[in-house]
Order: C-alpha cells, then structure tokens, then sequence
C-alpha cells in the first residue's frame, strides 16, 4: 500500500503526516521522519484494519500547491 505523505522542517525537526489518516510524526531526519510515520501508519491500521481496505482502494493522482492570500489585520 502506498500513501502520500507531506514533510516540513520546523525547528531542525522534519515533521510528516500521511494525507489521508492524519497522521503525524517527526523525526531529526527526513529518513527517521519516514520510519517513523511508517510505524504509526501500521499501528494504527492494526487498531483499525476495515480502514486498510479503504486506503488501498484510494488513487493518488498528484499534488500541488496552493498559495493563499495573507490576512490582513
């Protein structure tokens, strides 16, 4: 099974969270980041396991960004 994850640095820590569970984790590498969701993602489907039948049904088609406008205030 295959998801999409996104990862950030805040504060010399990569943050990653899986796009469709929510999950997040965080690592001081990008590479432990990733471990580190990978176990939380099967944790989670094992408290969970009608939910990994969902997510192999899902396609990723792609990504992109989107920028919004600053608040004023």
């Amino acid at each position: 099974m295959q998801l999409h994850a996104v990862i950030w640095e805040e504060e010399g820590i990569y943050i990653i969270r899986e796009v469709f569970t929510g999950i997040t984790t965080q690592g001081e590498t990008i590479e432990e980041a990733i471990e580190n969701l990978k176990e939380a993602v099967e944790l989670y489907l094992e408290e969970f396991p009608e939910l990994r039948e969902e997510l192999e049904k899902v396609k990723f088609v792609g990504d992109f960004n989107v920028e919004v406008a600053k608040a004023l205030g």
